[in-house]
């Protein structure tokens, strides 16, 4: 008592009414929530997840989450070899599927499409790259392996393969994504992966589909 008397000494007035009051507030808060047989009020409404809103639960906890497709996928995979992969423009959703293939065995080649060149020659022939000059030295040509033959060449025994997976692919010629989806042909040991766009949720299509080499695709 003496501690909280201590306390409240040379409290301006205001200050004291202030707490007071407080109590009463709070209490007044609680009632306006309640109805007059004392339950709590409630808002009541509607939250439509289908139809034509296009609204669904997936879009509220996560449509990665909620769709067991990592079988179908891994399926995919192995029977097509050349999958082109539509996500969404947040990302982080394809890392699920990555992660899938990676606990296969696979090792992972990643890619920028752009400043890629001729994907033919980067990926299984030698090719040359002159290094920037800066106009004060001479024109030199350096020459490195292909990237793909180089990356097998180096994997362990107990790998399954390898996947080169290839972002920004929509930048990408239609000739370019043939050789891309007929890569595994040449390869055997060899799966691409191609974002070859974006969609509102994670989505794939074989990659010969996309590139026109099948009859679907070439309608």
């Amino acid at each position: 008592m003496a501690a909280a008397a201590c306390l409240h000494y040379g409290t301006p007035a205001s200050i004291k009414i202030q707490q007071k009051q407080q109590p009463t507030r709070n209490w007044m808060m609680m009632q306006g929530l309640r109805r007059g047989n004392g339950e709590a009020s409630k808002r009541v409404g509607v939250t439509n997840c289908s139809g034509n809103s296009g609204i669904e639960i997936g879009d509220f906890i996560g449509g990665d989450l909620l769709k067991p497709d990592l079988g179908r996928w891994l399926s995919d995979v192995e029977k097509h070899k050349a999958i082109a992969i539509y996500t969404p423009h947040e990302g982080g959703y394809e890392g699920r599927y990555l992660n899938r293939l990676r606990y296969l065995g696979y090792y992972f080649l990643d890619l920028s499409a752009r400043g890629l060149g001729d994907p033919e020659t980067t990926l299984t022939k030698v090719y040359p790259v002159c290094p920037a000059h800066v106009g004060k030295q001479p024109i030199a040509r350096w020459y490195f392996p292909p990237e793909v033959d180089y990356r097998l060449a180096a994997l362990p025994p107990s790998a399954k393969g390898l996947v080169v997976w290839i972002i920004e692919a929509k930048v990408l010629s239609k000739s370019e994504l043939q050789f891309l989806a007929l890569l595994p042909t040449l390869r055997p040991k060899v799966r691409v992966i191609a974002e070859c766009g974006n969609w509102r949720k994670f989505m794939w299509k074989p990659l010969k589909e996309i590139a026109g080499l099948t009859q679907e695709g070439a309608a």
